[in-house]
């Protein structure tokens, strides 16, 4: 049998195969990636807690709502501004407290933020409350403004960190009393108060101009801030057939004074200062309510701005009730100080808030050297078909009717007419039915 050599063959075959795998290495030889650019970091952040107290439970927790509520439409607006402090996106937390329009509770919460480092503070709607509160901030030295409060003691005491955008009681008493003194053309006024620090106050400041305009008082009467049954002091009031009744207090309380009045047969004018300046007066005391006369501290909600108009009922679905306009400017006052100072620190930003010149929902703001608004006005209202209805504006002295005032607000107005001074207020008394159906009008036409 033949031998076979296999040995050419066999190295032939290798070296073929031995080709073809280098060649098909070759083929799948991948080029290297590109290398991947990393990921910018996200820009750095800064978290800024805004605090808020009013009373969220109790009578009055309509007014502490609608407070609250404009402080937290000013936060979420900024936040969807994406607003950039020292280089950081500025996140703002909105951080709110029930003080139960209470002292005690309100100096509790009042510490609550300062240990929750909060940078500054919108609040409190009492001036019960925001005073024994004002000297715990003032400790922390945590800047807080009042969008309600308008007892003068708030920014006597010499705090640097306190401030407030409304009126004081020293301004609003001389105002209602004045209107009232014109318009009901009283010889005798009764005074009643709720005998909190608001309401006392403000009754203080209307006795005071009702004695210097030679109108007799008669001795004080008070109740409390939860007082609904004033039968006992309205019999007695009714034996001294007082001309007409002023009460410092709130709605929740004055509502069942002015209905429990007219049950007992007492028909002169009721008068109230801004706490009990609200729709809700009708809904307590029904058509009792009619014809009262009233005072707010700053310009009616009416007379705000209207893209905040807009903006509250788009987000709450309701109309400001009193002071929301108010407390909204406070929070924009606070976050628009720390841009101005590049710093949530309030050491840093607090002698931006002092020097602020600044275009609210309420008008222009600025403070003087107690932390008071500058050119506070105030309105007077009256109670017309279950509504709040302004009939004038107070300012510096000088009384304007609403539709005057309101017309020579409007951008087409020609310089408005000088202003009669006040106290001398029986003319525009006079006007004032027809001015506050003119009122809505104007207001429309502005807008």
């Amino acid at each position: 049998m033949k031998t076979m050599n296999f040995a050419p063959k066999i190295a032939l075959a290798l070296l073929a195969a031995a080709a073809a795998f280098t060649m098909s290495g070759c083929g799948e030889e991948k080029k290297p990636e590109p290398v991947k650019k990393a990921e910018a970091p996200p820009p750095p952040s800064i978290e800024i807690k805004i605090g808020h107290v009013g009373p969220m439970t109790g009578g009055i927790a309509h007014l502490g709502k609608d407070n609250e509520n404009g402080a937290r439409l000013a936060v979420e607006e900024a936040n969807a501004a994406k607003i950039k402090i020292d280089g950081k996106d500025a996140k703002f937390v909105f951080v709110g407290e029930d003080d139960q329009a209470d002292p005690k509770v309100g100096t509790t919460v009042a510490q609550k933020l300062v240990d929750a480092k909060v940078a500054g503070v919108v609040g409190h709607l009492n001036s019960g409350t925001s005073i024994p509160a004002s000297a715990i901030y003032n400790q922390a030295n945590i800047p807080v403004i009042s969008g309600a409060a308008t007892n003068p003691k708030l920014t006597e005491q010499g705090f640097k960190n306190q401030f407030r955008v409304v009126g004081r009681d020293d301004q609003q008493g001389p105002a209602i009393a004045s209107y009232m003194a014109g318009d009901a053309k009283p010889k005798t006024v009764a005074i009643i108060d709720d005998a909190t620090a608001y309401g006392e106050g403000l009754a203080n400041e209307v006795e005071k101009t009702l004695a210097a305009a030679k109108i007799k008082v008669l001795p004080r009467e008070k109740g409390t801030d939860k007082t609904t049954d004033w039968k006992a002091i309205l019999t007695k009031l009714k034996g001294k057939k007082p001309d007409a009744v002023f009460y410092g207090g709130m709605d929740a309380s004055g509502g069942p004074l002015v209905k429990q009045a007219r049950e007992l047969g007492i028909k002169v004018v009721f008068a109230f200062g801004d706490g009990a300046c609200t729709d809700e007066m009708a809904k307590l005391a029904g058509d009792a309510a009619e014809g009262l006369l009233c005072s707010q501290a700053g310009l009616p909600v009416a007379a705000a701005d209207k893209k905040f108009l807009d903006n509250y009922k788009k987000k709450f679905n309701a109309d400001p009730i009193l002071y929301a306009p108010f407390t909204y400017d406070a929070a924009n006052l606070l976050i628009e100080a720390m841009k101005k100072a590049n710093s949530p620190d309030p050491a840093k930003y607090l002698p931006e808030l002092t020097k602020i010149d600044y275009k609210g929902a309420t008008g222009q703001i600025a403070f003087d050297d107690k932390g008071d608004r500058k050119d506070a006005e105030m309105t007077i209202f009256t109670m017309k078909a279950g509504k709040i209805t302004p009939v004038a504006v107070i300012k510096g002295g000088k009384t304007t009717p609403i539709a005057d005032f309101i017309a020579a607000m409007s951008p087409a107005a020609p310089a408005a007419a000088p202003a009669p001074a006040a106290p001398a207020p029986a003319a525009e008394a006079a006007k004032a039915p027809e001015a506050a159906k003119e009122a809505p009008k104007a207001e429309a036409a502005k807008k």
